[in-house]
């Protein structure tokens, strides 16, 4: 995959790149999509299931010691954190979780705010016998993660936000026309559309995957090819679309919870992009009342998968 020079653009709470990219060749995408890729195995970690707060959840854990959750976004599944996962299994017992519509876990018809999917959270950890664990979340994930430390604060050691906050009123601000220079977030838009995306993407998926990461990565090729197949495979069907888009579909009732929310209590670490960090550094003083931002130079959207020695470091740093 080829990718043009890019400026990550500042302005935006995603803001995940500028300019233009070339996607993967629309021959390979199509091939890609159409293949079975199992669920993928990582050495020295084992799959798991449970069913909580009505839905089953398929979570991946491994390595001792502290309890350390970890939530992907979109479109990706637990796969995301693989090239962390083993350098912090040797300090923190790692807990990777599929949430509520995404990767192994159901798929229900409803419950995709952001309060519910952190309460089908809870429900887990509690499960597996913890009072309380630290929380990583990047993108929707992130935004879990937030509601978890605003709605179970006393089960919340620490957490950690990578790239992205909760949602609030500047999503509104968000414009799908931005000025020459700007980048359009259009899956904002499209993923809220009813319907539409499970027609257009199922079995098309590996097109989006590609364009994504040729367009808001700093380095496309940190994504390999096997990661892009397992993402795409996962998003493929017509019910794993509906149900990612539920997590956009959701906005408005998050935008609402999160004006309920008090300060965050627990200590908060900001992993920060280029193109977020400017935002982080405003927004957090309104959230948190304990809380760091950190700059990951070198990398767009896909923080532990372009930068990952340095994102598994700062992660090990923080909740030791």
């Amino acid at each position: 995959m080829g990718a043009r020079d890019m400026e990550l653009n500042r302005r935006r709470v995603f803001a995940l790149g500028a300019g233009a990219a070339l996607a993967a060749s629309a021959g390979t995408a199509a091939a890609d999509t159409e293949r079975k890729v199992a669920e993928p195995d990582l050495p020295g970690f084992r799959h798991n299931y449970a069913q909580v707060n009505g839905v089953r959840l398929h979570y991946v854990t491994g390595g001792r010691g502290e309890p350390l959750v970890l939530l992907p976004g979109w479109p990706q599944t637990w796969w995301l954190y693989n090239k962390i996962m083993p350098a912090l299994a040797t300090r923190f017992r790692v807990i990777a979780v599929d949430m509520r519509g995404q990767g192994g876990s159901d798929k229900p018809a409803g419950g995709y705010d952001k309060k519910t999917m952190a309460t089908d959270l809870h429900e887990l950890v509690k499960k597996l016998g913890y009072d309380k664990v630290n929380v990583v979340g990047h993108d929707l994930g992130s935004m879990v993660a937030f509601s978890f430390a605003a709605n179970f604060p006393n089960a919340t050691k620490k957490v950690a936000f990578m790239d992205v906050l909760h949602p609030d009123e500047s999503f509104y601000q968000i414009p799908l026309l931005p000025p020459p220079g700007g980048f359009s977030l259009w899956w904002f838009a499209f993923n809220q559309v009813m319907g539409l995306p499970e027609q257009l993407l199922a079995g098309r998926f590996r097109y989006l995957v590609d364009w994504l990461f040729a367009n808001t990565a700093f380095t496309p090729s940190a994504i390999d090819e096997r990661s892009r197949r397992i993402y795409a495979q996962n998003y493929n069907s017509p019910d794993a679309i509906r149900a990612s888009n539920g997590w956009y579909q959701a906005f408005h009732q998050d935008i609402a919870d999160g004006k309920t929310y008090a300060k965050l209590v627990p200590p908060v670490l900001g992993l920060a992009s280029i193109s977020s960090y400017d935002q982080f550094l405003g927004a957090l003083p309104n959230v948190a009342n304990q809380f760091e931002v950190v700059r990951v130079d070198g990398s767009g959207h896909w923080l532990a998968e372009e930068q990952p020695d340095f994102v598994a470091g700062e992660i090990t740093r923080f909740f030791s």
